[in-house]
Parts: C-alpha cells; structure tokens; sequence
C-alpha cells in the first residue's frame, strides 16, 4: 500500500509537459483546480475529465500511475461520497429505510464530489511528476517574489515547502522499512479490532519520528557544509525561459476553463 502512494516523486522525462517553465504549470494547476470547483453540474465536469483524460498521455506518465496516485485517498472519496448520498434528503426518493433515505439529488451530488476529489488528484499530480524539485523551488519563489518588498523570506518559505514534498516519497520508504523490520520480529499489525491497530502503530512511529529527525538534521548539516545562508545573493544552474510550450499550454487550459463557463450558464 505504501509503495503505491506517489505523491512529490518526479519522474523524468521529454514530454511537451516536462519541457514547460514551472511558472507557468503552477499556475495552470492553480486554474485547473478553479476549473474543477467552479464547475456546478455534472456535464461542467465532464469539461474537467476531458482535460485530465487529454493531458495525462500527453505528459508521457504511464497510466498506471494514475491509478496510484488516486488509491491513497479511496476512503476520502468514498465518507465523502457517503456523507452526501444520506444527507442530501432532499429530490426523488430512490430508497427509504426508516430515518435513512437515498434522494436523486443525494446520489447526484455523492457521484459529483467523488469524480471532482478524483479529477482533482489526478490533475495536480501531473505538477509534481513532471517538475523537478529545485525548478519547482525556483518556479514557487519567483511567483512569491513580489512580497520580498514586505520582507517576506519568500527563499526560505519556497526553499521548505519543496524539501517538505521532496521527503514525502522518502518517509514513506523509511515507514515501509521499519513496518518490514516489525514484522520480521514478530509484530502483528495487520489483524485485530481498530484498538490492536493503533497500538500496534506505536512500534512504528517511534522509530519513524527519530529518523525523520535525522533525515533533518543530516540535511541541515549538508547545507552548512556547502555555505548555504538563505536566498541572498545566490545564482541558479538553470534559468527560467518561457517558450511556445507555455503558451500553448496556456491557451489549452483557456479553451477547456471557458468550456466549463460556457455549460454553466448556457446548458441547462
């Protein structure tokens, strides 16, 4: 289950996507994600999954990855999917069962959030696969960099919110060891009640918080050592350069966010 979960790994690559400036897919996420939230019905999604459905085989990720990037929020989809189908009373009546009741509307909405949550992973994931770290580092504080004038640490705040997604993919290897390592002991995590579980949780969590610790301070020596003082007067390897790329990225992302405007208000 662990070594499904994909989130901050970057897989490199020559798609058209992997080839655009950072800035510019930060910021197409961004409307991307306007896109989904300000879709109100289900044919303005469907504006939404075209998207994805188009730009997931364009940015040469194989499609097996889609799926792992959804599996580890199944159960967020699913109680929120619940959430709705018993609590939305109001519409037809498909299914009463004394205080519960299953609507149209309830069994709308239920299957409106899933595909949204569902698109919406899918979507944002393709930022992370196809952009490396230090250029999304540098894409985040050159976005940020107009509140350097408030005297925002815009390097720093960049600087720790990339090493943040960066170690993701490294805990959940560390956390997968360490489960290996009970379980050739003896330990017993998989069975029993919700109580047993989370005790049994104990025995790795412990060993998962210590590593993590050093995992920091190794990475905090290692900046020391090669003189690292923050974002003052550093240079970087690789500028950021837009291209006909980006443009028709931008373009793509325009036509699809005034699809879904467009069945807003005129499909009814």
């Amino acid at each position: 289950m662990l070594k499904d979960i994909t989130i901050g790994q970057f897989f490199p690559g020559t798609s058209v996507i992997h080839k655009m400036d950072a800035r510019v897919k930060l910021l197409l996420t961004a409307a991307f994600i306007v896109m989904l939230f300000i879709a109100d019905s289900l044919r303005a999604l469907c504006v939404g999954i075209a998207f994805t459905l188009i730009v997931y085989p364009i940015s040469g990720i194989p499609i097996k990855m889609m799926w792992k990037s959804v599996k580890p929020i199944i159960p967020i989809v699913i109680i929120t999917a619940l959430l709705n189908l018993f609590f939305i009373r109001t519409g037809n009546v498909y299914w009463k069962w004394k205080f519960i009741k299953i609507t149209s509307e309830g069994v709308d909405t239920a299957s409106f959030m899933a595909i949204r949550i569902i698109c919406l992973i899918i979507g944002s994931s393709i930022l992370t696969y196809t952009t490396s770290p230090i250029d999304l580092t540098d894409a985040i504080e050159r976005l940020l960099s107009p509140l350097k004038k408030l005297k925002v640490p815009v390097h720093e705040l960049a600087m720790m919110m990339t090493i943040a997604l960066r170690f993701i993919p490294t805990l959940i290897e560390e956390t997968d060891k360490i489960m290996s390592a009970q379980k050739a002991r003896g330990a017993d995590i998989e069975t029993g009640g919700p109580v047993k579980k989370a005790k049994a949780l104990i025995p790795i969590l412990i060993p998962l918080f210590v590593a993590s610790f050093r995992h920091a301070e190794e990475l905090a020596l290692a900046m020391e050592c090669r003189c690292y003082h923050g974002g003052e007067g550093r240079t970087r390897m690789k500028q950021l350069h837009l291209s006909w790329r980006d443009l028709a990225g931008t373009v793509f992302v325009c036509l699809f966010f005034a699809g879904v405007i467009v069945v807003n208000h005129i499909v009814k």
